[in-house]
């Protein structure tokens, strides 16, 4: 070889019952630099990560690391060559202490007697050392759970620097941090790549791309597309490599299809949390898409859970359809005909051990039984139209959800709500994770939704996606609904302004 590599891999191949994951893919990783992988959901990004790590067992293919051909035969064995990952999803223990998390199945032993005990002292001093060494000040013997998220990514980096990895796999690192967490994280990255450690990072977000990477390799349908330097390539061209079209419109044209029927109000509602949301009001109009936007904690999530019946109030009201609404439980909700896509995907929206048949049909069951028997000739009618419908890349209904990628689990989700046919449905950070295609074909499932007269609610974090999809956007901070935008009014500033407007009278 021409030039000595980090990490080779070439003609990797898998296939799953019904599917080729991975067909002939190669990714060439050099030494201290930041190698994208990119591509969009399902095109076999972490198939192939998995393949690296030992998690799966490649069905052809060689893997070099610095030039040395490798078999890997799990993830320990690939710690023991140098490399480290760490989870788009993150399973930490929050009981634990951050040093106990950070060794966890390598405890520093002692001989305590006739037994074999955990070195604590040395466990804890090792961690503090490797903490510092990322410019993290953690308390070593505080409990895990007492970080936030981007502070457990902070330990989850510091862990593999523990482990003198000399290749790190970051997935999706950024999907669930604050601005300010992006920023410590790649104040990491640079140091780590300054001392001549690889990583590999996979994202969807450009600008980050942009900001952080060294080298892309661009995978389309479990096939690799090409690599090249990130000054090499626009941003158009690596959109286009990723779909394999020209993709000229991020956000497809939408008709203002409003009516004056307001199909639900939300007048002076209180969180029973004092810290929580308090004295919201809204409303939403039948075929409206309503944005709410509002930076971390402004506790949008949470009212619309309260909306839902996840969360309790302590005052207010709700009409839904022009009646009052109590509603105590999401399945009040439900027989109203609200459905709602929860922000967390893993936690809270798909059942993992279940088909993608049963995720789909689970919330409309009730509609599909006679004499307390489900006809499954007609789940299974819906669900292959769901799957037809929104492009569900999946070998059958059949298949376990939890082996889909994440944009198409996310699909699976919606499909859940379709089948039950609801007037209103909040989508909470509906694209989260998800690549530019099949943003799109979710931004055109709202739209013929919208036309057919159903009523969205959209959470999102992303200010132009809030812009390039809402009718109208209701801002809040701090609990507090603060303003409300449309139409030329809406702008990035706008938005920006009335989400950090902490102070307000009678607060």
């Amino acid at each position: 070889m021409a030039e000595q590599y980090r990490l080779e891999m070439t003609g990797i191949s898998k296939s799953f019952p019904g599917v080729k994951a991975l067909d002939g893919v190669n990714l060439k990783v050099r030494p201290g630099t930041v190698h994208a992988l990119m591509g969009e959901n399902g095109a076999g990004k972490s198939t192939l990560m998995k393949c690296l790590f030992g998690i799966y067992k490649r069905d052809a293919g060689a893997v070099y690391i610095d030039g040395v051909p490798v078999e890997i035969a799990n993830p320990d064995d690939a710690l023991k060559k140098g490399l480290a990952m760490v989870h788009q999803e993150l399973q930490p223990i929050p009981a634990r202490t951050i040093a106990e998390n950070m060794y966890l199945g390598r405890y520093p032993m002692k001989n305590f007697g006739p037994l074999r005990v955990v070195d604590h002292k040395v466990m804890n001093a090792e961690s503090e050392k490797w903490l510092k060494d990322v410019k993290m000040d953690f308390d070593p013997k505080a409990k895990l759970g007492t970080l936030s998220i981007g502070q457990m990514q902070s330990v989850e980096i510091a862990k593999a620097v523990s482990q003198n990895a000399k290749l790190v796999i970051l997935d999706e690192p950024t999907s669930s941090l604050t601005e300010n967490e992006v920023e410590a994280l790649f104040r990491i990255v640079r140091e780590l790549r300054g001392r001549g450690v690889s990583m590999i990072y996979i994202s969807h977000k450009m600008a980050e791309i942009r900001k952080i990477a060294d080298d892309i390799t661009i995978m389309r349908d479990g096939q690799y597309v090409g690599s090249w330097e990130v000054k090499d390539i626009s941003d158009d061209e690596i959109v286009r490599q990723m779909v394999g079209r020209p993709l000229t419109n991020v956000y497809p044209p939408k008709d203002d299809v409003r009516t004056d029927e307001v199909v639900l109000r939300v007048t002076d509602l209180c969180s029973i949390h004092p810290r929580s949301f308090r004295h919201c009001s809204f409303e939403l109009r039948r075929g409206e898409i309503l944005g709410f936007g509002g930076l971390v904690g402004a506790q949008r999530t949470e009212l619309m859970e309260a909306v839902f019946g996840m969360r309790h109030v302590q005052s207010g009201s709700v009409e839904m359809l022009g009646r009052p609404a109590i509603i105590r439980r999401p399945q009040d909700a439900i027989g109203r005909s609200v459905g709602m896509i929860t922000e967390d995907r893993r936690g809270t929206g798909i059942i993992g051990c279940l088909s993608v048949l049963d995720n789909t049909a689970i919330a409309s069951y009730k509609n599909y039984a006679e004499m307390g028997k489900i006809d499954y000739r007609k789940v299974n009618t819906v669900v292959d139209e769901s799957i037809r419908k929104l492009s569900i890349k999946t070998p059958s209904g059949k298949t376990l959800i939890q082996s889909l990628s994440g944009g198409n689990q996310q699909k699976v989700i919606i499909a859940r709500w379709l089948a039950n046919n609801p007037d209103i449905l909040i989508m909470d950070e509906p694209t989260r994770g998800i690549d530019v295609g099949a943003k799109y074909e979710i931004y055109q499932i709202m739209i013929e939704l919208v036309k057919q007269g159903k009523s969205i609610i959209m959470i999102s974090s992303e200010m132009p996606e809030l812009i390039g999809m809402s009718n109208r956007i209701i801002v809040m901070c701090n609990g507090r609904i603060t303003g409300e935008v449309e139409g030329e009014g809406a702008t990035q500033e706008a938005i920006m302004a009335y989400a950090t407007q902490f102070e307000l009278k009678g607060a």
